[in-house]
Order: structure tokens, then C-alpha cells, then sequence
């Protein structure tokens, strides 16, 4: 992702419907976690947003950020930092308790590699959760403007994470509800999607995707998928 859209995220995300809800989904996983808070990587952090979940919840994290400028805004943030490659983590092999990958291995060609990586520096039992953009059929404007290389399935997703050495606990969908305007929107888009927002239109689609945690949609399309899994042998 390049400096203006990593600067525009920055901006946006404490208020963006998106990335809020996105916090909340992490939030909601930690608390599920079994075992009290320990060391924590967030790859791919940009300028920290759910680094700083991590730490409210009681872990001791590191955002990990290849980018300059995203890693300028999480040290401002006063985070943890360290600038790096998710395919050579520079952190000890079995030495972390939490992996966040999260809209990262769409960026990397060698995606496998950074979930080895994972793999490599995650603890016997330690867990990972990796998000991705889904399917190649919503490619648009916005995926080149941010950086992507690929949207994946269910299979490719699976079989990236798999070859990485983790072993996949659980497999699931995110965004399904408005997957359909996301899908009218991007057929017409010629940038990114990040932009702000009208309160009123922000607030409405907050509502929507706030719907899914009730509702059993999660088998279903949508615009991300999510990934739980934990350390492979």
C-alpha cells in the first residue's frame, strides 16, 4: 500500500465503519481466547489500529509494519514497532503467543511464506487469525489502488495458510450482508474506497454489518474471509 492510501487509513479508521467493526470482531475474539494475554504480533499494522485492541486487552504487542509511513504513525501512537518483512518476521522463533495478519497476505506474492513465518515465531499452542479480501469476482479499481495482488477463495486461502505449516481451527466469511453493493460500487470505482464518509451513510452501514454477529451468515459469500488457526508441528 502506498504512502497516500497508508496517510488516508490512518485518517479514517477510528471512525470508518469498516474498521470498526473489524476492531470489534478482534475484541470479541480475544475475549475468547483461552489463557491470560501474552506477547502479541500485529503484521502488517499500519499505523496500529488493532495494535492498540491488543494492549486494551492486556497482551504485549508489536506492530509489525514494512511501510514508512505506517510505522511512523503507530510509533506517534506510542506502539511497539518494528519495521519488517512479514516474509522474514525479525522476531524469535517460538517466542509469540498471537499472530495478527490481518489484509496482509494479499500484498505479498509469496503468501505462503508469511504464513510460515507465522508459523515460525508463534509458541506450541499459540494461535493466529489472518483476514484476506474475498473473491476475484469483486476485483476492481480499489484493489489496484491499495496494493493487492490476488483475492482469494475459500480453497486458495485455505491451501496458502495450510502450506505454511498452520493448522486452520476455523474458516469463515465477514462483510456478507453488503456484499451486493459492494459489488455495484467497485464495478464502478476508479481509486480506492477509502474516503470519508457522510455520518449519516457511515452510521447506516455500521448498522448493517453490526447485524452479522447475530445472524447466521457466516457459510455464506462475502467480502472477506477470516482465518483462526494455530501452530502447525
Amino acid at each position: 500500500m502506498d504512502s497516500a492510501e497508508i496517510q488516508k487509513l490512518v485518517a479514517l479508521e477510528d471512525r470508518h465503519w469498516w474498521y470498526r467493526e473489524r476492531r470489534a470482531l478482534l475484541a470479541r475474539h480475544l475475549r475468547r481466547l483461552p489463557g491470560p494475554p501474552g506477547r502479541a504480533l500485529d503484521i502488517g499494522a499500519a499505523g496500529g489500529g488493532n495494535t492498540r485492541v491488543l494492549q486494551q486487552h492486556g497482551w504485549k504487542p508489536i506492530a509489525v509494519e514494512y511501510g514508512h509511513d505506517g510505522a511512523t504513525a503507530a510509533k506517534q501512537r506510542k506502539l511497539p514497532t518494528v519495521r519488517g518483512d512479514g516474509r522474514r518476521i525479525p522476531i524469535k522463533s517460538g517466542s509469540i503467543d498471537l499472530v495478527l495478519a490481518f489484509d496482509v497476505l494479499e500484498h505479498i506474492d509469496d503468501d505462503e511464506r508469511v504464513a510460515a513465518e507465522i508459523n515460525r515465531v508463534l509458541r506450541p499452542g499459540g494461535s493466529a487469525l489472518i483476514t484476506v479480501p474475498c473473491d476475484m469476482k469483486l476485483w476492481s479499481a480499489h484493489d489496484v489502488a491499495v496494493g493487492h495482488l490476488r483475492r482469494y477463495t475459500r480453497d486458495t486461502l485455505r491451501t496458502a495458510v495450510e502450506n505454511g505449516g498452520l493448522h486452520i481451527e476455523r474458516l469463515w466469511s465477514w462483510n456478507v450482508l453488503l456484499r451486493p453493493a459492494a459489488a455495484t460500487v467497485r464495478k464502478r470505482s476508479t481509486s480506492s474506497d477509502l474516503r470519508k464518509m457522510n455520518p449519516i451513510v457511515n452510521a447506516a452501514l455500521s448498522a448493517v454489518i453490526v447485524s452479522e454477529r447475530y445472524l447466521p451468515v457466516q457459510s455464506l459469500p462475502g467480502v472477506s474471509l477470516m482465518v483462526q488457526a494455530v501452530r502447525g508441528k
